[in-house]
């Protein structure tokens, strides 16, 4: 269970890191650019750990996947960018594949 938690948090500080990516104006600001560095390093660091025993495959896919939509998220709030309709059909399919990743897949570590 600690291992999905880990995955948990390499997501978090991957879409923070995201986030701050844009609001960092080109690493010319300084603490959008600091979490950036901070959050990239936290989000690899917990998925170095979370795939000592979840396939790297099965992590990877995870973190991707929820991150493109965490972050699409993130832009359609934070920075007002829009998300037509043929985006959010793209983004209810990658949750789709996680979902049948976690459930049906024998690979995945439960």
């Amino acid at each position: 269970m600690k291992n999905w938690l880990f995955l948990g948090v390499a997501i978090f500080a991957e879409v923070i890191a995201t986030s701050s990516l844009k609001a960092s104006a080109g690493f010319t600001k300084f603490w959008p650019s600091l979490l950036v560095v901070l959050g990239y390093a936290i989000a690899f660091y917990c998925l170095s750990l979370t795939i000592r025993t979840i396939p790297i495959g099965i992590a990877y896919a995870i973190w991707a996947g929820l991150g493109i939509v965490l972050i699409s998220l993130a832009g359609w709030l934070i920075f007002n960018q829009k998300l037509d309709l043929p985006s959010i059909i793209g983004m209810a399919l990658i949750i789709a594949g996680v979902v049948v990743i976690n459930v049906y897949s024998k690979v995945s570590a439960h």
